[in-house]
């Protein structure tokens, strides 16, 4: 099944928790620490509310070293172009940040759906932006959402497969709610870890290349 047919047959919570996984893997693109949104984890595995929560992740970037982690990587991308990695960097930060800005206060109704599709599609971008194999296939996202998966680099293979993976958990009622969300935050974890290390690469890079100038 296609990722674009497991969100359709997602339900409300499922689609939330679907949305801030690929928030959550995209975290370290903003600077924030892995802590940030495990608050909101908790209130979605206890059915609370996560407007707190959410405003507190908010303002935890805002002015800090998430956000100038941002500003400093859409800096080095007006300064050193695509060449130097800092325009692909800027451009998946501002993806990220995007995608926390339009977290829904409650995690019901229409709009979690649109906010889930959107970080779908926005995870992936910033996973794909972020890789550095060429681009392989020529195809969107749109298309890899939809299971037109052949030459994806690395790096977005893996994002599309812990995609699929949560949606997958999350819908088995078997596991329950509980169990079913443990195992989409240790998936999404993992995914973390790996675009924490990706990171990093390329600051170093970017740090040697200003340096070797």
């Amino acid at each position: 099944m296609s990722l674009v047919e497991l969100i359709a047959q997602a339900d409300e919570r499922g689609l939330a928790a679907s949305g801030l996984a690929c928030l959550d893997r995209c975290v370290p693109v903003l600077g924030g620490d892995d802590d940030l949104l495990r608050p909101l984890w908790t209130r979605l595995a206890e059915c609370g509310d996560w407007g707190g929560p959410l405003a507190e992740a908010r303002a935890a970037l805002d002015g800090g070293p998430g956000e100038r982690a941002r500003r400093g990587a859409v800096q080095d991308g007006a300064q050193g172009g695509a060449a130097s990695g800092g325009a692909a960097s800027g451009e998946a930060a501002a993806l990220a940040r995007r995608m926390l800005e339009a977290v829904p206060t409650a995690y019901a109704g229409p709009e979690v759906r649109e906010w889930a599709d959107a970080c779908s599609v926005a995870a992936l971008q910033v996973h794909r932006l972020l890789d550095t194999a060429p681009p392989g296939g020529g195809r969107s996202v749109t298309a890899r959402r939809e299971g037109r998966t052949d030459g994806m680099t690395p790096l977005v293979a893996a994002e599309l497969r812990r995609q699929i993976r949560i949606l997958e958990l999350l819908g088995n009622k078997g596991a329950g709610p509980a169990g079913g969300l443990r195992q989409a935050l240790d998936v999404s974890m993992e995914g973390r870890r790996v675009l924490r290390a990706v990171v990093s690469r390329r600051a170093r890079g970017r740090a040697d290349g200003a340096g070797g100038g």
